[in-house]
Protein backbone atom coordinates (compact mmCIF):
# COMPACT_ATOMS: atom_id res chain seq x y z
CA UNK A 1 0.00 0.00 0.00
CA UNK A 2 1.28 3.37 -0.83
CA UNK A 3 0.00 7.18 -1.09
CA UNK A 4 -0.20 6.92 -5.00
CA UNK A 5 -3.07 4.26 -4.54
CA UNK A 6 -4.56 6.49 -1.79
CA UNK A 7 -4.54 9.77 -3.96
CA UNK A 8 -6.03 7.56 -7.32
CA UNK A 9 -8.80 6.34 -5.37
CA UNK A 10 -9.44 9.56 -3.63
CA UNK A 11 -9.08 11.28 -6.80
CA UNK A 12 -11.40 9.06 -9.02
CA UNK A 13 -13.99 9.66 -6.25
CA UNK A 14 -14.05 13.19 -6.56
CA UNK A 15 -13.63 13.98 -10.23
CA UNK A 16 -16.38 11.34 -10.65
CA UNK A 17 -14.91 8.35 -11.74
CA UNK A 18 -13.01 10.23 -14.96
CA UNK A 19 -9.91 8.24 -15.11
CA UNK A 20 -8.73 11.00 -17.62
CA UNK A 21 -9.21 13.68 -15.17
CA UNK A 22 -7.66 11.73 -12.43
CA UNK A 23 -4.55 11.02 -14.18
CA UNK A 24 -3.93 14.95 -15.25
CA UNK A 25 -4.46 15.92 -11.36
CA UNK A 26 -1.56 13.41 -10.30
CA UNK A 27 0.27 14.28 -13.23
CA UNK A 28 0.35 10.51 -14.32
CA UNK A 29 -1.20 8.25 -16.82
CA UNK A 30 -4.94 6.55 -17.08
CA UNK A 31 -3.38 3.30 -17.05
CA UNK A 32 -1.07 4.58 -14.52
CA UNK A 33 -4.05 5.31 -12.29
CA UNK A 34 -6.00 2.12 -12.99
CA UNK A 35 -3.02 -0.10 -12.20
CA UNK A 36 -2.51 1.62 -9.04
CA UNK A 37 -6.50 1.01 -8.18
CA UNK A 38 -6.28 -2.56 -9.18
CA UNK A 39 -2.94 -2.99 -7.00
CA UNK A 40 -4.82 -1.48 -3.88
CA UNK A 41 -7.94 -3.79 -4.63
CA UNK A 42 -6.17 -6.50 -4.70
CA UNK A 43 -3.95 -6.13 -2.19
CA UNK A 44 -7.46 -5.43 0.81
CA UNK A 45 -8.95 -8.50 -1.59
CA UNK A 46 -12.01 -5.78 -1.32
CA UNK A 47 -13.48 -4.05 -4.67
CA UNK A 48 -13.88 -0.63 -4.16
CA UNK A 49 -15.31 0.59 -7.48
CA UNK A 50 -18.29 -0.41 -9.36
CA UNK A 51 -17.55 -0.79 -13.29
CA UNK A 52 -19.42 -1.11 -16.27
CA UNK A 53 -16.39 -2.76 -18.48
CA UNK A 54 -13.07 -0.86 -17.57
CA UNK A 55 -15.11 2.27 -16.83
CA UNK A 56 -15.58 3.30 -13.07
CA UNK A 57 -19.44 3.93 -12.23
CA UNK A 58 -19.47 4.44 -9.07
CA UNK A 59 -18.22 3.39 -5.25
CA UNK A 60 -19.32 -0.26 -3.73
CA UNK A 61 -20.65 -0.43 -0.32
CA UNK A 62 -17.17 -1.19 1.34
CA UNK A 63 -15.51 1.26 -1.22
CA UNK A 64 -17.97 4.07 0.61
CA UNK A 65 -15.83 3.10 3.81
CA UNK A 66 -12.67 2.51 2.59
CA UNK A 67 -12.96 6.01 0.88
CA UNK A 68 -13.66 7.56 4.51
CA UNK A 69 -10.62 5.72 5.98
CA UNK A 70 -8.55 6.68 2.54
CA UNK A 71 -9.61 10.81 2.83
CA UNK A 72 -8.71 10.74 7.07
CA UNK A 73 -5.10 8.85 6.41
CA UNK A 74 -4.18 11.24 3.60
CA UNK A 75 -5.10 14.68 5.55
CA UNK A 76 -2.65 13.21 8.71
CA UNK A 77 -0.39 12.94 5.91
CA UNK A 78 -0.89 16.49 4.99
CA UNK A 79 -1.35 17.37 8.32
CA UNK A 80 2.58 15.95 9.04
CA UNK A 81 4.06 17.98 7.02
CA UNK A 82 2.62 20.88 8.05
CA UNK A 83 3.64 19.87 11.57
CA UNK A 84 6.49 19.00 10.82
CA UNK A 85 7.31 22.92 8.85
CA UNK A 86 5.81 24.06 12.33
CA UNK A 87 8.18 22.33 14.72
CA UNK A 88 11.20 23.27 12.74
CA UNK A 89 10.24 26.93 13.24
CA UNK A 90 10.09 27.80 9.84
CA UNK A 91 7.56 30.92 9.41
CA UNK A 92 7.70 30.46 5.22
CA UNK A 93 5.23 29.00 3.26
CA UNK A 94 1.94 29.66 1.45
CA UNK A 95 -1.56 30.24 2.79
CA UNK A 96 -4.47 29.99 0.24
CA UNK A 97 -7.57 31.92 1.05
CA UNK A 98 -10.65 30.78 -1.09
CA UNK A 99 -12.96 33.87 -1.30
CA UNK A 100 -16.24 35.22 -3.15
CA UNK A 101 -15.30 38.22 -5.07
CA UNK A 102 -16.76 40.46 -2.79
CA UNK A 103 -14.96 39.43 0.18
CA UNK A 104 -11.56 39.21 -1.52
CA UNK A 105 -12.34 42.79 -2.97
CA UNK A 106 -13.97 44.36 0.09
CA UNK A 107 -13.34 42.48 3.55
CA UNK A 108 -9.78 41.19 2.97
CA UNK A 109 -7.43 43.81 2.30
CA UNK A 110 -7.15 44.78 5.64
CA UNK A 111 -6.34 41.68 6.95
CA UNK A 112 -3.95 40.50 4.34
CA UNK A 113 -1.97 43.91 4.83
CA UNK A 114 -1.18 42.97 8.39
CA UNK A 115 -1.13 39.87 7.53
CA UNK A 116 2.11 40.83 5.29
CA UNK A 117 3.47 42.59 8.00
CA UNK A 118 3.64 40.21 10.58
CA UNK A 119 5.07 37.50 8.40
CA UNK A 120 6.43 39.11 5.33
CA UNK A 121 7.93 35.42 4.27
CA UNK A 122 4.71 33.55 3.56
CA UNK A 123 3.22 33.90 0.33
CA UNK A 124 -0.81 34.48 0.12
CA UNK A 125 -2.46 33.03 -2.55
CA UNK A 126 -5.87 34.52 -2.89
CA UNK A 127 -8.54 32.67 -5.15
CA UNK A 128 -12.07 33.74 -6.58
CA UNK A 129 -14.70 31.45 -6.66
CA UNK A 130 -18.47 30.84 -6.05
CA UNK A 131 -19.19 29.69 -2.63
CA UNK A 132 -19.59 26.00 -3.34
CA UNK A 133 -16.17 25.99 -5.41
CA UNK A 134 -14.87 27.66 -2.30
CA UNK A 135 -16.02 24.83 -0.06
CA UNK A 136 -14.55 21.96 -2.31
CA UNK A 137 -11.28 23.34 -2.20
CA UNK A 138 -11.19 23.69 0.95
CA UNK A 139 -12.45 20.30 1.57
CA UNK A 140 -9.62 19.20 -1.01
CA UNK A 141 -6.67 20.96 0.70
CA UNK A 142 -6.16 22.96 -2.38
CA UNK A 143 -7.01 25.72 -0.29
CA UNK A 144 -6.13 26.39 3.19
CA UNK A 145 -9.30 29.03 4.69
CA UNK A 146 -12.30 29.35 2.67
CA UNK A 147 -14.59 32.64 3.24
CA UNK A 148 -18.41 33.19 1.90
CA UNK A 149 -21.57 34.35 2.55
CA UNK A 150 -23.79 31.61 1.18
CA UNK A 151 -22.90 27.87 1.85
CA UNK A 152 -20.26 26.90 4.01
CA UNK A 153 -22.04 25.56 6.88
CA UNK A 154 -23.87 23.20 4.65
CA UNK A 155 -20.53 21.01 4.77
CA UNK A 156 -20.25 18.70 7.61
CA UNK A 157 -16.53 17.82 6.68
CA UNK A 158 -16.17 22.00 7.17
CA UNK A 159 -15.78 23.29 10.19
CA UNK A 160 -16.67 27.03 9.83
CA UNK A 161 -17.55 30.17 11.57
CA UNK A 162 -19.61 34.01 11.50
CA UNK A 163 -17.57 36.61 11.27
CA UNK A 164 -19.65 39.56 10.93
CA UNK A 165 -23.00 40.49 9.67
CA UNK A 166 -24.18 42.67 6.80
CA UNK A 167 -26.96 44.07 5.42
CA UNK A 168 -27.98 45.16 1.48
CA UNK A 169 -27.90 48.56 -0.30
CA UNK A 170 -29.83 50.18 -2.87
CA UNK A 171 -27.65 51.48 -4.88
CA UNK A 172 -28.85 54.31 -7.76
CA UNK A 173 -27.47 56.85 -10.05
CA UNK A 174 -27.85 60.98 -8.76
CA UNK A 175 -31.04 62.38 -9.01
CA UNK A 176 -33.51 58.66 -9.25
CA UNK A 177 -36.77 58.83 -7.96
CA UNK A 178 -36.18 56.42 -5.46
CA UNK A 179 -34.04 58.65 -3.00
CA UNK A 180 -37.46 60.32 -2.98
CA UNK A 181 -39.06 57.40 -1.54
CA UNK A 182 -38.76 56.73 2.67
CA UNK A 183 -38.64 53.72 3.34
CA UNK A 184 -38.55 51.98 0.05
CA UNK A 185 -40.89 49.26 -0.36
CA UNK A 186 -40.07 46.35 -2.13
CA UNK A 187 -43.16 47.32 -4.32
CA UNK A 188 -40.89 50.55 -5.54
CA UNK A 189 -38.08 48.20 -6.57
CA UNK A 190 -40.20 45.85 -8.37
CA UNK A 191 -40.99 49.12 -10.53
CA UNK A 192 -37.38 49.58 -11.64
CA UNK A 193 -35.24 47.30 -13.80
CA UNK A 194 -32.39 45.38 -11.18
CA UNK A 195 -29.45 44.80 -11.23
CA UNK A 196 -27.75 42.33 -8.13
CA UNK A 197 -25.74 39.26 -7.77
CA UNK A 198 -26.12 35.94 -9.39
CA UNK A 199 -27.79 32.64 -7.89
CA UNK A 200 -25.09 31.66 -5.08
CA UNK A 201 -23.36 34.82 -4.86
CA UNK A 202 -23.27 37.59 -1.92
CA UNK A 203 -26.84 37.29 -0.03
CA UNK A 204 -28.76 36.29 -3.24
CA UNK A 205 -30.84 34.24 -1.56
CA UNK A 206 -32.50 36.42 1.13
CA UNK A 207 -32.94 39.09 -1.89
CA UNK A 208 -35.30 36.29 -3.64
CA UNK A 209 -37.01 35.34 -0.33
CA UNK A 210 -37.89 38.58 0.48
CA UNK A 211 -39.64 39.70 -2.69
CA UNK A 212 -41.24 35.52 -2.94
CA UNK A 213 -42.71 35.89 0.54
CA UNK A 214 -44.33 39.69 -0.31
CA UNK A 215 -45.50 38.31 -3.54
CA UNK A 216 -43.66 40.75 -5.44
CA UNK A 217 -42.20 39.93 -8.83
CA UNK A 218 -38.66 41.82 -9.34
CA UNK A 219 -37.31 42.25 -12.79
CA UNK A 220 -33.76 41.62 -12.55
CA UNK A 221 -32.25 42.29 -16.04
CA UNK A 222 -28.41 41.93 -15.43
CA UNK A 223 -26.52 39.59 -12.93
CA UNK A 224 -22.72 39.29 -11.59
CA UNK A 225 -20.56 38.13 -9.17
CA UNK A 226 -18.92 41.49 -8.77
CA UNK A 227 -20.01 44.05 -6.85
CA UNK A 228 -18.04 46.68 -8.97
CA UNK A 229 -19.46 45.33 -12.04
CA UNK A 230 -23.28 45.94 -10.82
CA UNK A 231 -22.36 49.37 -9.75
CA UNK A 232 -20.94 49.78 -12.84
CA UNK A 233 -24.15 49.19 -15.07
CA UNK A 234 -25.82 51.24 -12.30
CA UNK A 235 -23.85 54.31 -13.14
CA UNK A 236 -24.59 53.14 -17.35
CA UNK A 237 -28.16 53.65 -16.17
CA UNK A 238 -29.47 50.32 -16.58
CA UNK A 239 -31.07 49.41 -13.55
CA UNK A 240 -31.01 49.78 -9.85
CA UNK A 241 -28.63 48.13 -8.13
CA UNK A 242 -28.51 45.77 -4.63
CA UNK A 243 -25.19 44.94 -3.25
CA UNK A 244 -23.38 44.42 0.07
CA UNK A 245 -23.09 47.05 2.35
CA UNK A 246 -19.51 46.91 2.44
CA UNK A 247 -18.92 47.33 -1.09
CA UNK A 248 -20.21 51.01 -1.21
CA UNK A 249 -17.97 53.57 -0.44
CA UNK A 250 -19.46 57.34 -0.36
CA UNK A 251 -16.16 58.99 -1.41
CA UNK A 252 -15.05 56.48 -3.68
CA UNK A 253 -18.49 55.34 -5.88
CA UNK A 254 -19.22 59.47 -6.89
CA UNK A 255 -22.48 59.66 -9.06
CA UNK A 256 -23.96 56.97 -7.13
CA UNK A 257 -26.30 56.94 -4.15
CA UNK A 258 -26.68 54.66 -1.63
CA UNK A 259 -30.35 53.76 0.36
CA UNK A 260 -31.08 51.70 2.80
CA UNK A 261 -32.27 48.61 2.86
CA UNK A 262 -32.10 46.29 6.07
CA UNK A 263 -35.63 46.49 6.58
CA UNK A 264 -36.51 44.44 3.20
CA UNK A 265 -34.07 42.05 3.34
CA UNK A 266 -32.34 39.56 6.04
CA UNK A 267 -29.09 40.58 7.01
CA UNK A 268 -26.46 37.71 5.99
CA UNK A 269 -23.32 36.40 7.68
CA UNK A 270 -20.50 36.02 6.21
CA UNK A 271 -18.50 32.78 7.07
CA UNK A 272 -15.07 31.26 7.80
CA UNK A 273 -14.49 27.73 7.07
CA UNK A 274 -11.74 25.25 7.27
CA UNK A 275 -11.64 21.32 6.54
CA UNK A 276 -12.14 19.58 9.87
CA UNK A 277 -9.21 17.80 11.28
CA UNK A 278 -6.76 19.88 9.23
CA UNK A 279 -3.52 21.05 11.01
CA UNK A 280 -3.20 24.85 10.68
CA UNK A 281 0.51 26.63 10.80
CA UNK A 282 0.63 29.39 13.40
CA UNK A 283 0.42 32.01 10.44
CA UNK A 284 -3.04 30.71 9.04
CA UNK A 285 -4.25 31.19 13.13
CA UNK A 286 -2.50 35.14 12.55
CA UNK A 287 -4.44 35.56 9.07
CA UNK A 288 -7.79 34.30 10.84
CA UNK A 289 -7.41 36.44 13.89
CA UNK A 290 -6.63 39.56 11.87
CA UNK A 291 -9.97 38.66 9.80
CA UNK A 292 -12.14 37.94 12.68
CA UNK A 293 -10.61 39.20 15.95
CA UNK A 294 -13.05 37.43 17.63
CA UNK A 295 -12.46 33.94 16.88
CA UNK A 296 -9.80 32.73 19.01
CA UNK A 297 -7.08 30.07 18.26
CA UNK A 298 -8.18 27.57 21.36
CA UNK A 299 -11.47 27.69 19.94
CA UNK A 300 -10.74 26.94 16.54
CA UNK A 301 -8.47 23.82 17.49
CA UNK A 302 -11.39 22.44 19.79
CA UNK A 303 -13.61 22.94 16.97
CA UNK A 304 -11.36 20.93 14.21
CA UNK A 305 -10.94 18.26 16.33
CA UNK A 306 -14.81 17.58 16.43
CA UNK A 307 -16.75 19.63 18.21
CA UNK A 308 -19.15 21.85 16.24
CA UNK A 309 -18.69 25.62 15.33
CA UNK A 310 -21.05 28.26 16.50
Amino acid sequence: MNFQQLRSIREAARRNYNLTEVANALFTSQPGVSRQIRELEDELGVVIFERNGKRLTGLTEPGKGILKIIDRLLIEAENLQQASLEYKGKSTGTLTVAATHTQARYALPRAVQHFRTAFPDVRIALQQSAPEHIAEWVLSGKADIGIATEGLSQFPDLVSFPCYRWSHLIVVPEGHPLLQRTPVRLEDLAEFPLITYDVGFTGRGHIDDAFDKAGVRPDIVLTAMDSDVIKQYVALGLGVGLVASMAFDHGRDQGLRAIEASHLFASNTTRLAVRRGAYLRTYAYEFIAQFAPELKRGDIEQALLGAEAA
